[in-house]
Formats: structure tokens, sequence, C-alpha cells
């Protein structure tokens, strides 16, 4: 597991959880012009999947990966259901989402997200309209997700603006470190001194 800060809190967190049940139902985003390659990684690789899970949730507090081993990587990846799209932007990734097809044919969007230095572009409504498109190609039954409040600021409004709808909400208190993990250890401090992102 990852080192722990030594300053904690403990605080709600809600959790909500969205699906679309009907290819119909996608609202695409406008496509960025000139519109950013997106492609699946089709090779299963630890170190790069690693690479965007904490490229983009160090700043969310993303943790539940932090401590997978490479063999606990792989077991995730190489496996059919499991698909990883990468969006680039000059040949550089920019974000992510991966696709995991489950029991019934459910698909879940089980991570989805920019690195911060592409936010603000209207990169994420594309990358999310290309994922969901994907999803169905998958012979999705329905498409679902969860969210939080530990996740960025705009993470909900973007699913729903792409047509995924509330089915279920929770709150529970939740403890965490103080500051979120960052890309790696470190980083908080380094990015004060550039003064942030």
């Amino acid at each position: 597991m990852p080192p722990e800060t030594t300053t904690r809190v403990r605080e709600p967190v809600t959790t909500w959880y969205l699906e679309m049940r009907a290819p119909g139902a996608l609202r695409r985003a406008r496509v960025p012009q000139p519109a950013p390659p997106i492609l699946r990684a089709a090779q299963a690789l630890p170190m790069f999947s690693r690479f965007l899970y904490t490229a983009v949730g160090g700043h969310w507090h993303w943790r539940d990966r932090l401590g997978w081993s490479y063999a606990r990587w792989m077991r995730w990846l190489d496996r059919p259901e499991l698909q990883t799209w990468v969006m680039y932007v000059d040949a550089t990734p920019a974000g992510y989402i991966e696709l995991e097809k489950q029991a019934g044919d459910d698909v879940e969007i089980a991570y989805f997200g920019l690195m911060r230095e592409f936010t603000g572009r209207g990169l994420g409504g594309h990358l999310l309209s290309v994922g969901i498109e994907r999803a169905w190609e998958l012979g999705a039954r329905r498409v679902w997700v969860h969210t939080c409040t530990l996740d960025g600021p705009h993470a909900l409004a973007n699913y729903e603006a792409r047509g995924l709808v509330r089915y279920h909400e929770e709150t529970k208190i939740v403890e965490r470190p103080a500051a979120p993990d960052g890309p790696w250890p470190g980083w908080d401090d380094e990015d004060a001194g550039r003064g942030g992102g």
C-alpha cells in the first residue's frame, strides 16, 4: 500500500450511480478540432495502466489500486472483458477510459478521466462519448458508472450531459489522507513551488 500521510480527515462522501440503457440515449459532445486520436491499448501492460491511473487520479484521491503488484495488474488487464482506450493530444497521453464487460452484459466505465494539464479544452466530453460508444459495441445491455465527491468537480455533470441517468445515491463517512497521493511522492511540494497547476 502507499505510504500514509500523517494528517487524515473523516468526511461524508457521496457516491452517485448512473446508467444508460439504450445507445440512442447518448448525447455526444462536440468533437475538438483537430480531433484527438483515441486508441485502444490492446496489449496488457501494467506499467502503462498504472501510469494512467496515477497521472489522472493522483489529484483526486484514487487510491484503491496504488498497492497493486505487477501480477495483480496483469490479472485485471489480461482479460477479454477489459478494454482501455487512451486519448492522445500532440502524441501525448491526455486521458483514458477503462471499460469492463460484466455478468448480464452490463458494461461498467471502471475508470475515466483526463490529466489535469488537459482539462478545460472540451476533451473530456469527447473521450466519454467515444468510450460510451465503445461500451455499446461490446454488446452492452446497459452502460453504468459511479462517481463521488472525491472525483474531479466536473465528473458528475459530464456523465449526465452525455445522457447517463442517476439511479442510486449513497453517503458514507470516509477516512482518507488530507491531501491526494499525487502522481508521485512529493508532488505536492513541487506543485506548490511552481504555483500549482
